[in-house]
């Protein structure tokens, strides 16, 4: 077993990537050990969705860090190691090898895995799912043969990867459960605009609606059937429905999870010496007054830093608002706060909706709790200072253009 003066991050993705680096800039120069069980090195998503999946950035950008970066700064990075066992009372992990890993102090940085379709036909080939580099190698590979494609849940991963077909002259229809796309993250008023997104684009929405089978011809997928009994061929099926925290290490050492990870303000679960970040962390967020798990970049790229320096005895917590961004044709959008599903009372609109140029705010008695700025940049810090203030705004000052958003802080 490896020396217990480590610490020792599991996942090595763009949470315990950041994590490592944030111990090594602040100063911690014992055994660090990055476990990943991907071939990859430390990677982003957004990419695979977004520019690597339509071919506008290439295959090393999506990278951390450079090939060299983890023997430069020491970091113990072993890819291809799954673990497989915690045992928190004893500080040690069990890998996929049988062999044992002691740690002082644990990050788990596991992430979450993709929802699978639980209907028939969805282990044929061409049913594809999107997480991994590997997934959105196989996507970027399926497109240029295919004609026509499903794509399953109207999430912000479906839509992203409709926009990506459409681009690559591939008629889509998209299976939707609700009444529109993004409807429980979004609300209908926003909702409905980036339905129209798509529909201008030449996609086809069939809303609520589940699907009962994928159909299948020597093994590939060539369709999907739903529950009404309606066929609509495909040449391969995306599903994005959804995903689920990786926490089943925590639940075996008894740790407490309550969808994901559940941790305070500082990261810390509830065992002191075990932290956890990024999408497996459900962590009470200071502001909102409650426990959050956050699904989007931004969060595994910040999070992990608090965590880090709270694993080195800083006193520090992490009430960053939630933010993510998606890049959908020629829409472009940034979101910062927090909105429970219906917990909204007005959606203001500052701009120009029908030219997708506009700031939308979401109000609750007279508060704002969270902004979308679409094609219209710079205005994240101000709308940041907006929902954290706290204050009643002016509704009409809001949504005038000609009023500086500075103003209303």
């Amino acid at each position: 077993m490896a020396t217990s003066n480590a610490l020792v991050i599991a996942g090595a993705g763009l949470a315990g990537a950041k994590a490592a680096e944030t111990l090594r800039a602040e100063g911690f120069d014992g055994p660090l050990v990055l476990l990943g069980d991907e071939s990859e090195r430390p990677y982003e998503r957004p990419p695979l969705s977004k520019g690597y999946l339509m071919g506008t950035s290439e295959r090393e950008s999506v990278y951390v860090h450079p090939a060299r970066w983890y023997e430069d700064h020491d970091v113990d990075l072993r890819l291809g190691t799954a673990v497989t066992a915690l045992d928190a009372a004893a500080h040690e992990l069990t890998l996929a090898d049988g062999s044992r890993q002691g740690y002082a102090k644990l990050l788990l940085a596991t992430g979450a895995t993709p929802r699978p379709l639980a209907v028939p036909g969805a282990e044929l080939d061409g049913v594809l799912l999107l997480r991994q580099l590997a997934d959105s190698d196989r996507i970027k590979d399926a497109l240029p043969a295919a004609q026509q494609i499903v794509v399953v849940g109207g999430g912000w991963i479906g839509l992203e990867t409709a926009a990506a077909a459409r681009a690559a002259g591939v008629a889509v229809t998209v299976v939707e459960t609700a009444e529109l796309p993004l409807l429980g993250v979004l609300g209908r008023e926003v909702a409905q605009i980036f339905a129209d997104l798509h529909t201008d684009h030449g996609v086809t929405f069939r809303y609520g609606a589940e699907v009962a089978e994928i159909t299948g011809t020597l093994g590939h997928a060539d369709g999907v059937r739903l529950a009404d009994g309606t066929q609509i061929p495909a040449d391969a099926v995306i599903v994005g429905i959804g995903v689920t925290p990786n926490s089943l290490l925590a639940e075996g050492a008894g740790l407490e999870v309550d969808n994901g990870v559940v941790v305070d303000a500082q990261l810390r679960s509830s065992h002191p010496d075990i932290h956890a970040a990024g999408d497996v962390a459900n962590a009470f967020h200071p502001f909102l007054g409650r426990h959050l798990r956050v699904e989007h970049w931004a969060n595994a790229l910040h999070q992990p830093q608090a965590a880090a320096r709270a694993m080195l005895g800083q006193d520090v917590a992490y009430d960053r608002l939630p933010y993510f961004f998606t890049d959908q044709y020629d829409l472009g959008m940034e979101y910062t706060g927090h909105v429970e599903r219906g917990g909204y009372d007005r959606v203001v609109f500052r701009g120009d909706t029908a030219r997708r140029e506009f700031i939308a705010f979401w109000l609750s008695g007279g508060r704002v709790l969270a902004g979308m700025n679409v094609n219209v940049w710079d205005v994240v810090e101000p709308i940041r200072a907006l929902v954290t203030s706290g204050r009643t705004v002016d509704t009409e000052r809001l949504a005038d253009p000609g009023v500086p958003l500075t103003e209303l802080v």
